[in-house]
């Protein structure tokens, strides 16, 4: 049996009650088979970046998995299909987005796939959230560089 693993998953959207999607997807995912001892950071607010559309709510929620992290995005985009989401355009307004940011210490650069999430450092609406669900990885200089980044706690 494979060990367990620390992944955490950024979750967003912002069609539909994008707030009610997000605890819906995070619901699924807690249930999931290979997917145990969920935390969800509270909601938070944001205006779309580098995206068109409403605002969004965003969340992170940290899991142990068994699953391989392909296997674990194979998952996530089920979920989002699930939920309706649909690619017509590069960061087009969607019902639900959910992103590997971390699979425990792994690293990996695929066409799929690159861990850890090559830009999660870089948005607000992701360290906000980590940092309630895995204060060790988000640090006050970081929150300083996202600082003109809109947010608010829902």
């Amino acid at each position: 049996m494979r060990e367990r693993v620390l992944a955490c998953i950024g979750l967003g959207a912002n069609l539909g009650d994008a707030a009610q999607q997000v605890r819906d997807a995070a619901n699924a995912l807690s249930k999931a088979e290979g997917c145990e001892d969920l935390q969800l950071s509270p909601l938070y607010r944001t205006a779309p970046h580098e995206a068109s559309g409403p605002d969004y709510v965003n969340a992170v929620a940290t899991l142990q998995t068994r699953l391989t992290a392909p296997d674990l995005l194979r998952l996530l985009q089920r979920l989002e299909a699930a939920a309706g989401r649909e690619r017509p355009y590069v960061n087009a307004p969607r019902t639900l987005d959910l992103d590997v940011l971390f699979y425990g210490d792994a690293r990996m650069d695929s066409p799929r796939l690159q861990l850890p999430h090559p830009r999660w450092a870089s948005r607000a609406f992701v360290l906000y959230p980590l940092r309630d669900v895995c204060p060790e990885r988000v640090s006050d200089a970081m929150l300083a560089a996202v600082a003109g980044q809109g947010i608010q706690r829902v």
